[in-house]
């Protein structure tokens, strides 16, 4: 049993998993992306986003959806992949917001805000995919090579 393929496969994931989570570069990604995405949300009331209500609810929530789907990536190694795509498009949605949401927004504190902020968790989202690229087609030629067997 202990040498069958989906045995060996689900074993080689919880390696990968711990991998990620256990190097420098995974840890340092996850805690800026945990920062990134406090800041996300608090950044209404840090830079003043006054009378533009809607937009503070909105980077409240994506903040916090983003604080969630970054944190603790490496653990859960089979679904990074869709959580890093997920907290990039709230990261473009960082971005854009401030024109959606708001309409015309006359303060350059809220556009800057929403843009770094943005920008930051985007290429964060981005790092993440590739630590899990890093270990995803060598470990699917593994797989496939065990099928063959």
């Amino acid at each position: 049993m202990e040498t069958h393929p989906d045995v060996l496969e689900m074993r080689e994931r919880f390696v990968l998993a711990e991998r990620a989570a256990a190097t420098q570069a995974g840890q340092a990604v996850e805690a800026m992306a945990l920062i990134t995405g406090l800041y996300m949300a608090a950044s209404p009331w840090i830079t003043g986003f006054n009378g533009l209500t809607t937009l503070a609810v909105t980077n409240l929530i994506a903040g916090v959806a983003y604080a969630l789907l970054m944190s603790g990536f490496g653990h859960a190694y089979e679904r990074t992949h869709a959580r890093a795509w997920a907290a990039a498009l709230i990261g473009i949605w960082m971005i854009i917001s401030p024109w959606v949401v708001a309409g015309n927004v006359i303060t350059t504190r809220t556009i800057i805000s929403n843009v770094v902020a943005g920008a930051v968790g985007l290429c964060l989202a981005l790092a993440a995919t590739a630590a899990n690229r890093a270990g995803g087609p060598r470990h699917r030629n593994r797989a496939a090579g065990m099928m063959g067997r």
